[in-house]
């Protein structure tokens, strides 16, 4: 379907024109309006006279606006069909809700992902796992529950966090996100609802409406408080919207880092149970932890319906696609029935690795020591060269949701790709753009990658222009 904007919607987004010549800051807002995805990319653009009688200006100044988004790559003119909106090629990076392929320049710093090396351990599992493999070369390599000595392990982690799971109650996925892909099949039908958090984990927002599911947004509390989820306006969006699934991040909240506390999930979940909503819970970044407090019980432990989503690739390695998912007994069968229309199994070589790293507690020790150095030094570099942007420190997770002052993320990360620094500014985070005074920063990347990156955006900071007068509002996401 073929979107288009109305004159009189693009005059409200626009707002007054600040800047003169008004062809000029006619450009920079529509850029601006673009890029933080409040005009989605393929969106036909208004004709030069409409939008002249719109904004009260010439037609003149419509059109070397319009030209001048032409020649900075944020539209596309299409003989006998208008101007459309897009984003520069080489910039869709900072766009997209997913992770790019494009590749990145020698020198450059990328900090579009929240993951790092491998684990320290992880070569020498893999050579105990080459060991084991002959013992399965046998059989046809299809396990699409998974590797039975897997899944037993993943069971007895969940039971020492004081949530009793059978290995029957495990079925072993790509990843994460082909995890939420699974449940999203097996429960969703186009057209239903499903809650997310904004900002929340743009990846599983597509992962999650594989189906044909439609997001609904539960915006979060002030990003830079202690509340962290608006259970009042969560509640009140779960008897409004009734959405079939809801789709949570109590650990260390992707990207704001917020730990659910058990009397906030006691209370979700009785919101969850009471509106007939399915949760769906995503523990990849639960055992981030880079604190001593001791952790809340899972999830599921408040909503025994719940079927919980992990992966080893934020603690171990990406490069490991081994995931799964926790379920009630009686859906498994069905989450296998679903399973096995995607693929017919993960890797069994990286299901022994998992297997092998999944209860090595010292690596991990070593591992969280480290990310907490990497995230203490990404802190100190913002807080000594860019004093302004503002942010929590989170005790667990792999990024810092940082915002500024004043002026455009979206903007700024375009700018910085020239500088070298690949961030995903915070309209990707979104479910219907907004937050560009908001930038994720990952701490996966070595302390001197990190302390290196924050001067080059201390650089480009300087540089931009202080306008003021006409910023896009973080807390009232708007589409166009």
């Amino acid at each position: 379907m073929q979107r288009s904007l109305a004159p009189e919607r693009l005059a409200t987004l626009v707002g007054r024109l600040d800047r003169a010549p008004a062809y000029r800051g006619l450009c920079l807002a529509l850029q601006e309006l673009i890029g933080d995805g409040r005009i989605p990319i393929d969106t036909r653009l208004p004709s030069e006279r409409l939008v002249a009688a719109a904004l009260g200006v010439s037609r003149n100044t419509v059109t070397r606006a319009y030209g001048e988004l032409v020649a900075a790559g944020y539209a596309s003119a299409r003989q006998g069909a208008g101007t459309f909106a897009t984003v520069p090629m080489e910039r869709r990076r900072a766009h997209d809700h997913a992770l790019g392929a494009a590749k990145v320049a020698d020198g450059a710093i990328d900090l579009t992902c929240a993951a790092g090396a491998a684990t320290p351990g992880t070569a020498a599992a893999y050579a105990r796992a080459v060991a084991a493999l002959p013992a399965y070369l046998s059989g046809d390599g299809y396990l699409p529950s998974g590797l039975p000595a897997l899944q037993a392990r993943i069971a007895a982690m969940y039971a020492r966090r004081g949530l009793p799971t059978s290995a029957g109650q495990i079925v072993v996925a790509s990843g994460a996100l082909s995890a939420l892909a699974i449940v999203a099949r097996m429960l969703s039908r186009p057209g239903d609802r499903i809650l997310v958090d904004t900002p929340g984990y743009p990846n599983a927002m597509g992962a999650l409406t594989v189906g044909g599911a439609r997001l609904v947004g539960a915006p979060l509390g002030d990003p830079l408080g202690d509340t962290g989820w608006d259970l009042d306006g969560i509640e009140a969006t779960l008897r409004e919207a009734a959405p079939r699934m809801a789709y949570v991040i109590a650990d260390f909240h992707n990207p704001t880092g917020f730990l659910m506390d058990e009397a906030q999930r006691a209370r979700y979940a009785a919101a969850l149970e009471a509106a007939g909503t399915q949760a769906i819970v995503d523990e990849t970044l639960q055992a981030t932890r880079l604190s001593e407090a001791p952790m809340p019980a899972p999830f599921a432990a408040f909503s025994p319906g719940a079927i919980t989503v992990g992966s080893a690739s934020k603690l171990c390695w990406g490069g490991l696609r081994v995931g799964w998912i926790r379920a009630p007994q009686a859906l498994v069968e069905r989450l296998v029935t679903a399973r096995v229309q995607l693929d017919l199994g993960s890797s069994l070589l990286d299901q022994l690795v998992v297997a092998e790293l999944i209860d090595a507690e010292a690596v991990f020790a070593t591992r969280r020591a480290q990310v907490r150095r990497q995230r203490d030094a990404l802190a100190q570099a913002l807080r000594t060269q860019l004093p302004d942007w503002r942010f929590r420190l989170p005790d667990g997770g792999l990024s810092l949701w940082v915002r500024l002052p004043h002026g455009s993320a979206t903007r700024l990360a375009a700018d910085l790709e020239r500088d070298g620094v690949h961030l995903a500014p915070g309209p990707v985070f979104g479910v219907e753009g907004g937050f560009d005074r908001w930038l994720r920063i990952p701490y996966a990347k070595p302390e001197a990658q990190l302390v290196e990156a924050v001067r080059r955006m201390a650089r480009a900071w300087s540089a931009l222009p202080r306008e003021r007068g006409r910023q896009p509002a973080a807390a009232r996401p708007l589409i166009a």
